[in-house]
């Protein structure tokens, strides 16, 4: 982690600004950190670590602004989510440019992680269907039953630097377009394209308070966690962070969704049209240099698939290692020294234990950005389930591949893992993926896709180890997680009407 110290005298540096009830303001904090470009190292901006009075500051910001902005028509809100997406989409290619910037990834991936972020923002401008009760007339005699989704309150959220456009954009709008009030805190890593996307959500007419931003570390999260006007708390992250948040928050009586850390698997079967499986495996593997909690980790080559493993080789040795910004990379510098370090030695075990290397990228070269955290593409053959490689998230470009006889034990492996963010099958057999399909313990599957992320108006579902709470982000569970369900049941009597007769049950007639 990069040092936390005074701020910078350089007052030509960009510095992340807090959001506190409609104003963009410089923090009061002595507590600052760098924003490092991992591709050079040059320091680009500087993000505070803000106080615990402006935390409070900007959670009673959001607590002030809720009690008129659930009073808000559904459409207005709903033309806000509107007017954001097309700022987005206005915007997307300057807000890409400065996101990899900070975070190192290539220019392609930041359009993409935009892209997949504003797929959820076009989602919430459907909120006037999404939103909607039930109702039942006649449920009894001159009885009738309906429910109310409502919004809870102060909402907060907590971004990991992977996806500082996408994840952030899972959150807040369709918290705020469910009717709550909304606390940020973005990744403290690469938090410039975040407040980008912040400013257009203020363009766009969200109200002052009904969305607020902090920065900072573990003290500003566990005041979200702890914090008595906080109602519900969304993470993403590592899992180390994500039980830490589930539980504290938990705690305090908080509705929790917690993603975390992830092994994803991709099995092989030899009937699968092997050039585009191997083409799906690289660049799931390798893409944004294997930062991704849905990056395929684990290749499962089934039976005579143990024959494609040089050729999958030879396809990596193809991909292009570089800063971000430069045209035709493939593999881009990961977020900081400190996550290089840890991939290396991780790397470093694999061989220890015995595994079998076949691209080696520890010492990859990248002319005129030496002092990048790069690491090369890296591959690994004849793993076991009991190497760190295997038991451990690397979230760097490093393939593992395990090989396995049988279907049968394919799925017996993944189901023995205890992740469950995503895996993938590969097969040109019907039979093949419906028997995988019902039979793999994993909250999200592929068929002959190998990231199996759904489209927003499905919700990302990983399970066991990757996921604590019930409910996922965006989609139909985000308007659960972000609503309470009020049912109401009403009775109106003509005034002609029968009184009746005295009743001590407890049923309805």
């Amino acid at each position: 982690m990069n040092a936390i110290h005074q701020p910078h005298q350089n007052t030509q540096l960009t510095t992340a600004k807090l959001l506190i009830n409609g104003e963009f303001v410089e923090s009061q904090t002595s507590n600052w950190q760098d924003i490092v470009n991992p591709a050079t190292q040059e320091v680009i901006g500087q993000v505070p670590f803000a106080t615990r009075e402006e935390v409070n500051a900007a959670i009673a910001a959001a607590q002030n602004a809720f009690t008129s902005w659930r009073q808000t028509p559904i459409q207005t809100r709903m033309r806000i989510m509107l007017k954001l997406q097309d700022l987005i989409r206005s915007n997307a290619k300057s807000i890409a440019q400065v996101l990899t910037a900070e975070q190192g990834k290539t220019l392609a991936d930041a359009e993409g992680d935009i892209q997949r972020g504003l797929e959820v923002v076009e989602h919430a401008c459907s909120i006037g269907t999404l939103q909607m009760g039930e109702y039942i007339e006649g449920v009894a005699r001159g009885i009738d039953t309906y429910t109310l989704q409502q919004p809870l309150g102060v909402c907060a959220g907590i971004t990991p630097f992977n996806f500082p456009a996408m994840i952030p954009l899972w959150m807040f709008p369709m918290a705020i377009v469910c009717g709550n009030t909304f606390v940020l805190k973005p990744s403290e890593q690469d938090p410039l394209s975040t407040m980008m996307l912040v400013e257009l959500a203020i363009q766009a007419g969200v109200p002052a308070g009904v969305l607020n931003v902090v920065h900072g570390g573990k003290e500003v999260v566990d005041m979200l966690c702890t914090h008595s006007d906080i109602k519900a708390i969304s993470f993403v992250g590592s899992t180390a962070v994500g039980t830490h948040v589930y539980n504290l928050a938990g705690q305090h009586g908080k509705r929790v969704q917690s993603m975390m850390g992830a092994k994803n698997h991709v099995v092989v079967m030899p009937d699968a049209n092997k050039e585009q499986t191997l083409n799906a495996l690289v660049g799931a593997a390798f893409g944004a240099a294997g930062q991704r909690c849905m990056a395929l980790s684990v290749a499962v080559m089934v039976g005579e698939t143990k024959h494609w493993v040089d050729e999958l080789v030879i396809k990596t040795k193809t991909l292009s290692v570089n800063a971000g910004h430069e045209p035709n990379t493939d593999v881009g510098p990961v977020i900081s020294p400190r996550a290089k370090a840890r991939i290396l030695d991780l790397i470093n075990s694999g061989i220890a234990q015995g595994a079998e290397i076949l691209l080696d990228g520890r010492d990859v070269q990248v002319k005129g950005y030496e002092q990048g955290n790069f690491v090369g593409p890296t591959i690994f053959n004849q793993i076991n389930t009991e190497m760190r490689i295997y038991k451990e998230e690397i979230f760097g470009p490093v393939l593992a591949i395990i090989h396995v006889d049988t279907l049968d034990e394919a799925i017996a492996l993944v189901n023995a893992n205890p992740f469950g963010n995503g895996v993938g099958l590969f097969t040109q057999s019907g039979t093949t993926a419906r028997i995988f399909q019902n039979s793999i313990d994993i909250g999200q599957v592929g068929i002959n896709i190998p990231i199996p992320v759904p489209v927003p108006f499905f919700s990302f579902t990983g399970s066991r180890g990757s996921k604590l709470g019930d409910l996922g982000p965006y989609g139909k569970q985000a308007v659960q997680f972000y609503t309470q369900t009020k049912t109401i049941t009403s009775r109106w009597f003509e005034d002609h009407q029968e009184a009746g007769s005295l009743n001590t049950t407890i049923s309805l007639r």
